[in-house]
């Protein structure tokens, strides 16, 4: 900032105006085949033998199938049909697909990817979301989502993190801002998908907010955060509000 507060514009010898230096870049790893371990659940490498009938099952738990509406893949009538999609979502590297495990019955509950890796430029995306109805609203969704940022941010080194969905997915973009990532913009007739047009929602966090976003997810996952029936004392949105008013 100069003295009138306004933002100082970095300029080349040509008077140009450029973006500031990052110093010392270099590519950053692909994300890779890891374990994450939290309180509430761990993400692993999905693995079709181990997990596809424990995630087949968690999916099929619901009432009906409108948690499929916005996914590229469709439902998945028997668990050999499953087994298959699993097997080989397993066997990609891009997007690389984790199992969610719950830790307090050992099972399979959900996948998210790492998916449209950009280490030269330290960017992926989070992506092919699905957690099962047993996750949603609790807990280990929130930490399942953390774990994966933070393995991003600070095992990586990555300078952008990113989520996309259908521009029409309105519990989509409602969970991206409450996780903090930021709203960028429409990306118009982006993707065909199911015989369908999609306009593409886009977000991102980044390097420089992640701490206030990490700090966010640390003190709304503590016990002290949540009252005997399990229900929050505070939200995500306003522990990252106080974390950013604290900042000098």
């Amino acid at each position: 900032m100069n003295p009138a507060g306004t933002v100082s514009v970095r300029r080349n010898e040509y008077g140009q105006p450029v973006g500031e230096p990052v110093p010392g870049w270099s590519p950053r790893p692909l994300p890779a085949g890891v374990t994450l371990k939290g309180d509430h659940c761990r993400l692993e490498p999905l693995d079709a033998y181990r997990h596809a009938a424990e995630l087949h099952a968690a999916y099929g738990s619901g009432s009906d199938q409108r948690d499929w509406t916005y996914m590229f893949a469709s439902p998945f009538e028997s668990l050999d049909d499953y087994r298959r999609y699993a097997e080989a979502a397993a066997a990609s590297t891009d997007p690389r697909h984790y199992a969610v495990i719950n830790l307090a019955g050992g099972t399979a509950t959900g996948t998210l990817s790492l998916m449209r890796q950009d280490p030269d430029h330290g960017v992926v995306e989070v992506g092919n979301v699905m957690f099962s109805p047993a996750m949603k609203r609790r807990p280990i969704s929130t930490e399942a989502q953390f774990l994966a940022m933070r393995y991003v941010f600070e095992d990586l080194g990555y300078r952008r993190y990113e989520w996309k969905c259908d521009s029409l997915n309105a519990p989509s973009r409602t969970t991206a801002e409450r996780l903090g990532f930021t709203f960028e913009g429409i990306f118009r007739q982006a993707v065909v998908y199911k015989g369908r047009n999609r306009d593409t929602a886009w977000y991102s966090v980044t390097d420089t907010e992640w701490p206030t976003v990490k700090h966010g997810f640390e003190v709304w996952l503590s016990p002290d955060n949540f009252d005997d029936q399990a229900v929050q004392r505070r939200s995500l949105a306003e522990l990252r509000a106080a974390a950013a008013t604290a900042q000098p």
